[in-house]
């Protein structure tokens, strides 16, 4: 069963978010900087635009209490870790998480802390509505 999908960000909004996170509140120009280090003023203008969208779809919340406007993250990046791997769960497993975990099994990707972690959240994982 495929989940509801409630807030999309791209690759690039999420670069924008990254800076965020890691720096807490930020100026539109710093943001590009960091995320752009020509800065250019195309480069200003796009990052201006991502954060206007960001901001709509509630991901962004702006200060205009100061000049520049600052801009801080209003989600955190579990949040979108978690949205984004419901996208792609729902895209390739009709969004079961179970195929991603065993392929990580199956690849030896997963670390024995890793592995260790999942089975204590398994065994106080309590579902939803239950």
């Amino acid at each position: 069963m495929a989940r509801k999908k409630t807030l999309h960000v791209t690759d690039t909004e999420f670069a924008v978010l990254r800076v965020l996170w890691q720096n807490g509140k930020e100026t539109a120009r710093r943001i590009t900087e960091e995320v752009y280090p020509n800065c250019t003023a195309s480069d200003f203008a796009t990052v201006h635009s991502m954060l206007k969208r960001l901001e709509a779809k509630g991901a962004v919340k702006r200060d205009r209490s100061t000049h520049p406007h600052g801009f801080a993250a209003a989600v955190t990046e579990s949040d979108i870790a978690g949205l984004k791997l419901a996208e792609l769960a729902d895209q390739l497993s009709d969004g079961s998480m179970a195929p991603f975990i065993l392929h990580l099994m199956e690849a030896q990707k997963l670390s024995q802390e890793d592995a260790d972690a999942i089975r204590k959240m398994l065994k106080n994982y309590k579902p939803k509505g239950l």
